[in-house]
C-alpha cells in the first residue's frame, strides 16, 4: 500500500487524486511542512511524500508522473516514445515553474513567510497569472485535455492549480479554460481526494 505524506489543504491533493484515478490502495500520513517527520523523509523538509515499499518520492510532480508510468495501463502516462515524454514533460514544466507560480507566490506572502518579510505581491502575481493563463488557453487550444483526447497526469496538476486559482480568487478570464477545470475538477476521484485529505477539515 501506498503512503501518501503531507498536510491537508496542500499539494498531497494532487498525490491523493492520483492514487484515486488509478485505483490503488493507499494510506494518507498527515504531516506538516518542514516538521521534524518531513525532514526525515525529504532533506527539504517540504511535502507531499509518496513511499512506495523502499522508495520515497518528492514533488508533486514527480510522483504523478511516476505512479503514470509505474501504472501505464491505466493510461494516465505520456504519449509513446520519446516525442511522447518530452510533450509531457513539457506541460509539466510549465504547469509547476509557469502556471503556478504566482498563484505560490501570492500564498507565501499572504500565509507561509515570516511576517517581517512578507510584502504585498498580490498586484504582480495577479499579472503574471494572467500571462500565464493565456499560454495555458493557447497550449491547450480545442483539445479536451492537456495530451489530447484522454485524461492524464498533468490534468490532475494544471486543475488542482486551477482549484488554487479559484479559491485564491485569480480572474480566470478564458471561457475555455473555465470549462476545462469544470470539466476535470468535476471527477468523482478529484471528490473522493478532496474527502480523505485533500482539502482542508
Amino acid at each position: 500500500m501506498y503512503k501518501a505524506v503531507g498536510s491537508r489543504g496542500s499539494r498531497v491533493s494532487r498525490v491523493l487524486w492520483m492514487l484515486e484515478e488509478l485505483g490503488q490502495p493507499y494510506e494518507f500520513v498527515e504531516v506538516k511542512l518542514r516538521s521534524p517527520e518531513a525532514y526525515a523523509l525529504n532533506p527539504s523538509g517540504k511535502v507531499p511524500i509518496l513511499i512506495d515499499g523502499e522508495l520515497t518520492v518528492t514533488d508533486s510532480a514527480a510522483i504523478c508522473v511516476y505512479l503514470a508510468d509505474k501504472h501505464a495501463d491505466k493510461g494516465m502516462g505520456a504519449n509513446p516514445g520519446l516525442s511522447g515524454r518530452a510533450e509531457m514533460d513539457s506541460w509539466m514544466h510549465f504547469a509547476q515553474s509557469e502556471f503556478e507560480a504566482p498563484l505560490w507566490n501570492k500564498l507565501r506572502h499572504r500565509f507561509l513567510l515570516p511576517k517581517e518579510v512578507r510584502v504585498d505581491v498580490g498586484p504582480a502575481a495577479a499579472h503574471d497569472f494572467a500571462s500565464e493563463l493565456k499560454a495555458l488557453d493557447r497550449r491547450l487550444g480545442d483539445k479536451p485535455f492537456a495530451l489530447g483526447d484522454r485524461f492524464s497526469a498533468v490534468d490532475v496538476l494544471l486543475s488542482d492549480m486551477g482549484g488554487w486559482a479559484r479559491a485564491g480568487r485569480f480572474p480566470i478570464e478564458s471561457e475555455r479554460v473555465n470549462a476545462y477545470f469544470d470539466r476535470v475538477l468535476a471527477r468523482p476521484a478529484r471528490a473522493r481526494a478532496q474527502a480523505n485529505g485533500g482539502s482542508l477539515r
